[in-house]
């Protein structure tokens, strides 16, 4: 059968106009009186070599995941000092799940480098990928036992491990020729079983970083301040509460938090509703901006349910 074509004028009779929806969208905020030095977005990209494109990281990385009673929210963002001058990422962020079932273990590293220190990215991405490889050859040995197992066996043995990812860092700096100082990085690592009966949390690090949690609409550091007896080595196990939110985070974070009252209160604020944040206003409310404060951020937060 012949369809006849439709003239311009029948077409324009038709044709139908869609007004765009509104839909809110996470603000990218500055907090206090006075706006940061750089802008909120996105400046320079970093110098590319073409022979080593696998060294490139993003501006930014997000992850999250749900298991028994407890909501993950991770991210990792280039600071608005690193995005105006065309620098990379210097923060690394890595979450895995090793094993399967209720034995599975959850485990999230992140590590943060030095601005300063010209082997940073490289030197963060390989301490948590050795620390992670290490956890997660221990897993079945982990889920079983590491609930009931003395802490101080535990600590002792991600001491350890802490231990030999960091001289892998100095052997390969003096393999580039440079000093410790300029090829490592400030670790942290949270241990989450996926066993909804275990609510035990585990924490364990070194060097910038930190621990927070929310409990009750009231805000805990939870790394002893100064020396411990482990030298720069941080351990924490904990049975979680419902309701808590665990923060861990790296530097650029930690230092904020601890320094800033206004940083700790609007996440408070902002975490204390009844649903975890999504994985987009997780991400704007990692990057809640302050003057002063232009470095990356890494961080990896727990709402127990």
């Amino acid at each position: 059968m012949d369809v006849p074509a439709w003239t311009a004028e029948e077409e324009r009779t038709v044709q139908v106009t869609v007004e765009p929806e509104h839909h809110e969208r996470p603000e990218v905020r500055h907090l206090g009186d006075r706006a940061p030095t750089y802008a909120a977005e996105p400046g320079a990209l970093p110098a590319a070599d073409p022979a080593a494109l696998d060294d490139l990281t993003p501006d930014t990385v997000l992850d999250g995941a749900r298991y028994g009673t407890y909501t993950l929210r991770a991210a990792s963002l280039r600071g608005d000092s690193a995005r105006y001058r065309g620098e990379a990422r210097r923060d690394h962020l890595l979450t895995a799940r090793f094993g399967t079932g209720d034995d599975a273990l959850v485990m999230v590293v992140l590590a943060g480098g030095d601005r300063a220190a010209p082997g940073a990215p490289a030197a963060a991405a390989e301490l948590c990928r050795t620390v992670a490889a290490a956890v997660g050859r221990s897993q079945e040995r982990l889920a079983q036992d590491h609930p009931a197992r003395p802490r101080d066996a535990l600590r002792s043995g991600l001491q350890r491990l802490t231990d030999r990812g960091y001289g892998r860092l100095r052997a390969r700096a003096a393999e580039l020729g440079l000093a410790d100082e300029a090829y490592t990085a400030g670790l942290r690592a949270l241990l989450l079983p996926v066993d909804p009966q275990c609510r035990t949390r585990v924490c364990f690090g070194s060097g910038p970083g930190g621990l927070f949690r929310l409990r009750s609409g009231q805000w805990q550091d939870l790394e002893p301040d100064g020396a411990t007896p482990e030298g720069d080595f941080r351990f924490r196990a904990s049975v979680a509460r419902p309701g808590d939110t665990l923060l861990v985070c790296s530097g650029g974070l930690a230092d904020p938090m601890r320094e800033e009252a206004l940083l700790p209160a609007e996440l408070g604020a902002r975490w204390s509703e009844p649903e975890p944040p999504g994985l987009a206003a997780f991400l704007a409310d990692t990057q809640l901006r302050l003057k002063g404060y232009a470095d990356d951020r890494t961080a990896a937060a727990v709402w127990e349910a």
